[in-house]
Formats: C-alpha cells, structure tokens, sequence
C-alpha cells in the first residue's frame, strides 16, 4: 500500500493584478421541519428564470450538468464527485481541437413546444475559460441568465471579476496548509449547512505546500461561505469560497487549488454539487464507515521481529505460527469491544470461524471463555459466516515450492477444492452460529483470505466449484479484497448468481499483538534494503519508501495511526460503501485498532454536523448499493435516463428494472396513483432514496416544495 501522500499535477489561475503567475496545488439535523422547508425553498429560490423565459410557461431544465475541462485538478476533483455520486454530466475538453462549439443551439433548443435548458448547471475552470471576449463567453452567460443557470469558477483568483477584491486589498494569497477556515453563517445556513463550522486543511508533509489561496475581502454581490482571518486586520476575515451574483447570473466561487483527493474538497464536494444543482440531482451519496473483524474466534500467527517473517506461511521457517505464540482474543478483549461499542455508537462486523473456536476449546480442555462472552455478547453484533475452519477454498496449494503453485494432476489439470469441501465450509458455519443464537445472514460469505476468487498470479481465475456452492448455500454477496478487485462482480452467469463485495485491507497487520510489532512489519514493507527493510517499496511504483526506520516505541502511534485514519477517512468521505476489514488480533493485547478508529471517528464528528452522520451499512447492502450504482451507471452512459425538471415538478424516466438515485430538498413529495407521500430519507439537509415509479406509472414525479 502507498504511504499516504498525496500527488497531482500542478495547476495555476489566470494571471492578473494581485495573482500569481504559478500557483502550487498537491492536490444536525434541522431543529424543525418547517426550518429545514424553508430552507430548503429559499435554495430552489434563490435562482429563476428571467422573466421573458416564465412569461409563457416555465422551462424545461434537464437534470445534466454540463463540465468545461483544461485537464486541470480542480475541475478533475468536481467532475470525480459528479461520477462517484451519479450525477449525469457532459464534459467538453477545452484541449480537443474537434470539441463542440458552445452556442445556442448546444445549450438551449425547445422540446413539445417548451424551452429547454439542456443543462442545470456548469462548471468552468475559472470565470473566463471561453476568454472574456468571445463569443462563446457571451452565449454562455446569456444561457445561464435567461435559464437561471449556476455556474462554478472551480479555481480562480481573487479580483473584482468575481466579487473580491484583490489580495493586496485586506486579502491574503499564500499556502494554506494547515489553515484553519470558519464557515460562514451563509454557509452553513446554504449549501454546507452539513459542516460543523471548522475546516482545516490538509498538512500532510511539512516539506511540500499541498495546498495554495487567494482570500480576498468580498465586495457587493458577493456572499462568502468559506473564510480564514487575515492577520493584522484587527479581526478581518476573507473570503475562500463564495457566491457572487451580478448581472442577473450566479457564479460559486473558489479561490484555492486542490484535487479530488484532499479532505478540504471532500468535505465541500457535496455542497458544490447541491449549489450547483439547486439541490435538485440524480444521484446521491453518504459518508459510509464499515469495519469486519476476520477471524473471530480463531488464533492468528504471529510476526516474527528476528526472522522478519510469519511463522506459518510457506515462506518462513519455524513452527505453524498459531500453535506456540498465537494472537488470540481473551474475554477482556471482548468486554472491551462491547463497551467501545456503546461508546462509539459504532457497530463491528464479526466474521466468525466457529469450527475454529470447537478446536479450540477442544486443545484446551473443552473450555473456551472468549467464545462463551462473545457469544453471551451476540446481539452487540453483527455477524458475517468466514467458512467453518478457515481453509484455503480455491485450487490445491502445493507448498513445496516458494510461492506455492496450484497442484496439478498427471494431465495438467489444476486441481480445485470440490464443489462438497466448499459446500460444507459455508453451511457448518452457518448452521454453528444458528445453534448459537447468533443472528447470520445466509446470503452473506466471507471466505478465508478471499479464496476461491481468483488469486494472482498462482490462480488467474475462480475455482469453478465456487458460483455452484455460493448457490447451494443461499449466498448472494461474497467479499473480494479492494487492493486486488475494486470493481463488484457476477460468480457465474445465471440469474440471481452471486456478486462480489469489495473490502479495502487496513494497515493493521492481521499478524501483531503489539504496537512494537505491528511498527517492525512495517518499516520491513516500507523501508529501503539499505535501511533493513525489504526493500518492497523501492521496485514498487505504487508505493511510498519511508525516509528512516520508524522508532518501535512510538512509531504506531505517531505516524502509522494517523497516517491509516486519514486513509479510512478518505474513504468514508468519498461515498465509498466498501467496508475495511481487520482481523480479530487487532482486538486482542494491545487493542492496536480502537486509536484508528478513535480517531477516524472523531475527526470525522468534528467537521460534520449530526445532520450528515456515519452510515454503518453491513454487508449485504454494501452489496446492494454497489449493484444499483453498476446499473445506474450503465444506463446514464447509454443514454436511456431521461430527467428534468419544469418548475416545481421533477420527472424522471429509466429503464425497466433500474432504480432512480435522486436527491431533492427538505419537503420534496413523491406522487403516488393517488396522493403523494414524503420522499426519501433526509441526510445532510436534503433528502435522497433509490426510487422506481409506483405501480401502473411509467416515471417517477416528484413535487418540490415552494417558498
């Protein structure tokens, strides 16, 4: 895995009085319904068609957001948090020479004897990308004014073009790293009402500046929703990002360079796209956090400091590495999980072995106090079948050999794990936890160390034993692991045949018990051979080297710790459902998991307000999820999603069987056959839902509140 750091390609604003030619980028719940109504009236209001253009009737805006490209990141970052959440967009590449021209006719034209704004929205690179005199400039802008369409400057400098002064001004312009900026009342009253007021910018390297402004001192027509305090201004703050209204148009405004990646970004990409949009989208996204505990009930190896290894696997000497120091859960581990549980207000996936727990409590005189807890503990869980006793399930191994190689038979023919072995892996597991009183999802698998999927380069394909077994056994959704399959995935080509659940790997090693050991592993992945290490990371291009060694007393909890947290978090703030997986040493001796989480958690609950919380999906819906955003996305590319909306009412088609992402404002209605019902579920102010027409309709019609 990478070490963290974050890379992107330098970008820089139009130069000008007080700009610098070459910038440098590393790029609560409302109190009330009526609050959040109106709210949510004052947004859709805030921007109308002009009069000419409602005189007969009002238009017809589809529900398209149209991206002007330079290639640069900010407009990458935007356009990657359209993509993630399913918003439709078009994108025109300002470096194609064949592009289309931007005029009249490609954004406007009249459908069924209306006008038609063919797109909500618009993102530039900055105020003037067409150039200010020319007459793609002009037609855009008299688009956007007769339509009443936004439009995002996505990095610009301050100047009085886009409602601020310049930074000599009362501004400031410089690197932003680790800046604290407020978000205004405006702000957090609009489109980043989900914020808790604070936004700190990413530090992650002292010796780079990641991150670089322009704050200006607005002026008439401009509202500031992101600012930072000027120093030696008595007090004065400028402005980051910004709404500025002039000439019957809109323009959101932002002053400092980034990429998709940050968590500056992140944490304001959901608040660009409801300015963008009015609040009104296909699409919709959450902050997921997901974590399964593997293993549960079964020892795990321990590292070796002295062999710089596992005892155990086919590459290290010594014993089995679970039979003379295993890392294994005690009862205090146990409560401990429970209590951290009802702490955090955070819920833990146990994907359990129980036939590794029969063995021991076997070996050790037919006792087993951790089982007996956790089991005691079951309902605190959830809890997902891992097979009975963890076996590899894909082809034979033969271990003879480093790495080891699928057997074969005399004729050549790989050798697999049979369709019976892997049958009873999954059903004694689930029929134990039955008999346990625990609560497990039959259509739910995690198969040990992801085997049976294929597996590179030992085993190229699926054990072809496997989609038969998942069927067998009732399973749907099987684990795959993210840093080899990131994409979901059929098993087998019948109807209903099961599909993969990516999970991203933590950097908490399955084999330490102690932060000492967990920072050896690690300085042997990530350091040079001239520094001890294994020197991995030097011939991979995907990764990072560390400078030095990390100390072992304090390495995990000064840069390992963060360093995963800020990971995780990347991802919980990016609509990313895929659960991370541990395993169940994390939870054993010194606990190395809960400072990650803790962390996680409270960084998290320190940038968002409650109105936008962590959702804890479990695996199944992680599933489902994934499945309905694969399909969305296919039938967005292939042109048969058709959306708009004509004042206050949203229509939306698509094919048969494709459920609707859509995203509206507090007090959206829904239209049945007969009357209407809420739509939705709220989340971070607005309200969203995968959604399909009601019985004997062809669309879905929403009724979007009015001020």
């Amino acid at each position: 895995m990478d070490s963290g750091r974050i890379r992107t390609p330098r970008t820089a604003p139009r130069t000008g009085r007080g700009a610098r030619s070459a910038s440098r980028a590393t790029g609560g719940a409302p109190r009330t319904a009526r609050v959040a109504a109106l709210a949510a009236a004052a947004l859709l209001a805030t921007v109308v068609p002009s009069a000419q253009a409602v005189a007969a009737s009002p238009p017809r805006v589809d529900l398209t957001v149209l991206v002007v490209d330079d290639g640069g990141s900010a407009v990458g970052a935007i356009t990657a948090e359209l993509k993630g959440s399913g918003v439709p967009y078009r994108r025109i590449d300002l470096n194609d020479p064949n592009r289309p021209v931007l005029n009249t006719a490609f954004l406007s034209d009249t459908v069924d004897g209306r006008p038609r704004a063919k797109y909500q929205g618009v993102v530039l690179p900055h105020e003037t990308a067409f150039g200010p005199d020319s007459a793609e400039h002009t037609a855009l802008q008299a688009y956007e004014r007769t339509f009443g369409i936004p439009q995002v400057d996505a990095y610009t400098w301050s100047h009085p073009g886009v409602g601020l002064d310049y930074t000599n001004e009362g501004g400031w312009s410089g690197v932003l790293d680790g800046t604290t900026a407020g978000v205004t009342a405006a702000g957090k009253a609009g489109p980043f009402r989900y914020l808790s007021g604070a936004l700190t910018f990413e530090d992650n390297d002292p010796s780079i500046a990641e991150s670089y402004g322009y704050a200006g001192r607005p002026r008439a027509g401009y509202t500031s929703y992101l600012d930072v305090p000027v120093a030696g201004s008595d007090g004065g703050r400028a402005s980051l990002v910004g709404e500025y209204a002039a000439d019957g148009r809109r323009e959101l405004v932002v002053t400092f360079a980034y990429n998709q990646h940050q968590r500056q970004f992140r944490a304001l990409a959901r608040g660009i796209v409801e300015w963008l949009t009015q609040g009104v989208h296909l699409g919709q996204s959450r902050n997921y956090l997901s974590v399964h505990v593997d293993d549960v009930f079964a020892p795990d190896a321990r590292w070796d400091t002295a062999l710089d290894c596992t005892p155990g696997d086919f590459d290290c000497v010594g014993d089995d590495g679970e039979g003379v120091n295993p890392i294994r859960m005690t009862v205090a581990d146990a409560q401990y999980a429970a209590a951290w549980q009802k702490a955090s207000g955070f819920t833990l996936d146990m994907v359990y072995n129980g036939g590794q727990g029969e063995q021991w409590r076997t070996e050790h005189g037919g006792s087993d106090p951790l089982t007996d807890r956790l089991v005691a503990d079951r309902a605190q869980y959830r809890w997902i079948n891992h097979t009975y006793t963890h076996p590899f399930l894909g082809c034979v191994q033969d271990n003879a050999v480093v790495p080891w190689q699928c057997a074969k038979d005399t004729a050549g023919n790989t050798l697999w794990v049979s369709r019976s072995a892997l049958s009873g892996q999954i059903r004694n597991n689930h029929n134990w936890a039955v008999g346990k009183g625990l609560s497990v999802d039959r259509a739910e698998l995690v198969t040990g160390e992801h085997s049976g999927l294929k597996t590179l380069p030992q085993q190229p394909v699926d054990n072809p034993n496997l989609a038969g077994a998942l069927a067998d056994n009732g399973v749907k959704w099987i684990a795959s692991d993210n840093s080899r399959e990131p994409q979901q995935r059929s098993l087998g080509t019948t109807t209903g045949a099961a599909k993969t659940v990516p999970r991203h790997p933590m950097n908490v090693y399955y084999n330490v018990g102690t932060a000492a050991e967990m920072t050896d592993e690690y300085n042997w992945v990530y350091t040079s051979r001239a520094d001890g290490g294994s020197g991995l990371c030097e011939i991979n291009p995907a990764s990072t080297c560390l400078p030095a060694p990390l100390p072992t007393t304090t390495g995990y909890a000064d840069h390992i710790v963060p360093q995963e947290a800020r990971t995780a978090l990347s991802h919980v703030m990016g609509n990313d459902p895929r659960p991370h997986y541990v395993h169940q040493s994390n939870l054993a001796e010194e606990r190395l998991l809960y400072p990650v989480l803790d962390k996680v958690l409270a960084d998290y609950r320190a940038l968002f307000a409650p109105s936008a919380p962590v959702v804890n999906p479990r695996h199944r819906d992680v599933g489902t999820e994934l499945n309905r955003r694969a399909a969305w996305d296919q039938a967005v590319a292939a042109g048969r999603v058709t959306a708009y909306r004509i004042g206050s009412t949203v229509t939306v088609k698509a094919p048969a069987g494709v459920t609707a992402p859509i995203t509206a404002p507090e007090g959206t209605r829904k239209q049945l056959l007969l009357g209407s019902t809420a739509f939705g579920a709220p989340y971070a102010g607005t309200r969203s839902a995968w959604t399909t027409p009601e019985p004997l309709q062809t669309s879905v019609t929403l009724t979007l509140p009015t001020a």
